[in-house]
């Protein structure tokens, strides 16, 4: 190659020009491997990094960006306190980025970095669907909060949270304890891979160690455009279940707001909540506690969660040893929208 360039050797490792710029000048913010391979293609191509290019700065803001998936659901506001707080013990800034219901988290993610430039992401909420090589490629550390997926993190992200799986095969456990067979599920979308697919999973899990068979009709996804995890969803679904003549004895809803959406609907359709259908959500929004008759759900320990996702990407910026998963038990706590199936 004649006269190669800092482009031509970012083509060909597969890696951004600011990637190959850090190798150059020995900075942080790449992994060995992807060090040792640049500086090995630059010496087989004979390139002779110009001053520029030795000189290349890799201007980072003193800024941690949070992207939002769901902004108005209010399990994310104590969150959202508790990341603002710790990060204000720093000499960082806060900067907090809504993720529309129809984009990619990581798409948004790419155009924060490329504009903010700053020196950490925090994934608050989302459905993460990437793999791992597109998640890397953001060359900017980051942590995903309230998710717990192995599978989608790399050398510098952790994620925080609860195990969605098995969570929600226990609260499924919990309705089946109390004589119910015939539970619906109010779901996420059909499509997605992350939180609402492991829900899901789970209560399958709970149905098939109880022997009892996975009923698709019981199963109760949102239309097109509507958000899963909101209010109308849940009263829609309500409707659905009573108009459809499901015959369940019990809801188990994805969440606290389509749950508390679902019983709306139910006594609107002149039903009684536990008396003739009983209702589980899933979260433990602090809204519980004020509610007539609060609502039997898992409840995540949102403080927790939110502290050491900040906790673990600081270790990350700071070059610190991090743990790459941290997984919370969620509390069941029984409310008054649950009760044993009546005998007939």
């Amino acid at each position: 190659m004649t006269n190669p360039t800092i482009k031509d050797i970012a083509n060909i490792c597969g890696v951004s020009v600011s990637t190959v710029s850090r190798a150059i000048n020995d900075a942080e913010g790449i992994s060995p491997s992807t060090r040792t391979k640049i500086l090995a293609t630059i010496k087989k191509v004979g390139f002779v990094p110009d001053s520029n290019a030795r000189n290349l700065k890799i201007n980072k803001n003193k800024t941690i960006a949070v992207l939002i998936k769901g902004i108005t659901n209010p399990f994310f506001t104590p969150m959202i306190k508790v990341i603002e707080e710790e990060i204000s013990k720093t000499d960082y800034a806060f900067v907090l980025n809504k993720v529309e219901e129809h984009l990619s988290e990581f798409d948004v993610a790419k155009r924060v970095a490329k504009i903010l430039k700053p020196e950490g992401i925090i994934f608050l909420g989302g459905h993460f669907v990437s793999d791992s090589e597109q998640l890397d490629s953001l060359d900017t550390p980051y942590s995903m909060t309230t998710i717990v997926n192995k599978d989608i993190i790399n050398r510098n992200a952790a994620c925080v949270g609860i195990d969605d799986f098995k969570e929600s095969a226990r609260m499924v456990d919990y309705l089946i304890s109390l004589g119910h067979r015939k539970i619906a599920f109010i779901a996420a979308r059909a499509d997605d891979l992350s939180i609402g697919h492991l829900r899901m999973e789970g209560y399958k899990k709970a149905l098939a160690d109880h022997g009892i068979d996975f009923d698709e009709k019981l199963v109760v996804y949102p239309p097109k455009g509507l958000n899963p995890y909101s209010l109308s969803h849940g009263y829609e679904a309500g409707k659905k279940i009573v108009k459809d003549e499901l015959g369940c004895t019990a809801i188990f809803a994805i969440s606290d707001l389509v749950a508390i959406g679902a019983i709306k609907a139910l006594a609107d359709m002149g039903k009684s909540v536990p008396e003739d259908i009983s209702v589980a959500g899933f979260d433990g929004l602090e809204i519980n506690e004020f509610l007539l008759k609060p609502i039997t759900t898992m409840a995540q320990p949102t403080d927790k969660i939110a502290h050491t996702s900040v906790k673990e990407l600081f270790k990350i910026i700071n070059k610190r040893k991090f743990k790459e998963v941290t997984s919370f038990d969620a509390d069941l706590f029984i409310g008054e929208t649950t009760a044993e199936i009546r005998k007939v």
